[in-house]
């Protein structure tokens, strides 16, 4: 059961960048609009010009650097779990996210 829980540990290693990535842009899309409503309050008394520049820099350069800036660094932190728990590990962030999302109803 070890050696089967390696092979899989190793063939997510793989792909850790890309996991980060997903993990990230899912909180992104479960989370996102609570910070635009945010945002939204705090511009709300200026000119329409400055409010829809705000939200496009918000969007395109915040969650942009957001995904772009964490994606290693949470990369690096999946890197480091053991090989044989990393698929467990993985299941278990997708199921946290999936609860996330069911308790946001974004499911």
């Amino acid at each position: 059961m070890l050696q089967l829980m390696n092979q899989l540990g190793m063939m997510l290693r793989q792909h850790t960048h890309e996991i980060a990535m997903m993990i990230l842009a899912t909180l992104l899309v479960i989370y996102g609009d609570e910070v635009n409503r945010l945002v939204k309050k705090s511009v709300s008394n200026y000119p329409f010009i400055v409010r829809a520049l705000i939200f496009v820099a918000l969007c395109a350069f915040g969650y942009g650097y957001l995904l772009i800036g964490f994606t290693p660094i949470l990369a690096s932190w999946i890197y480091t779990i053991p090989l044989h728990l990393l698929g467990p590990a993985v299941l278990g962030l997708l199921l946290v996210l999936g609860v996330l999302a069911e308790r946001k109803k974004q499911l």
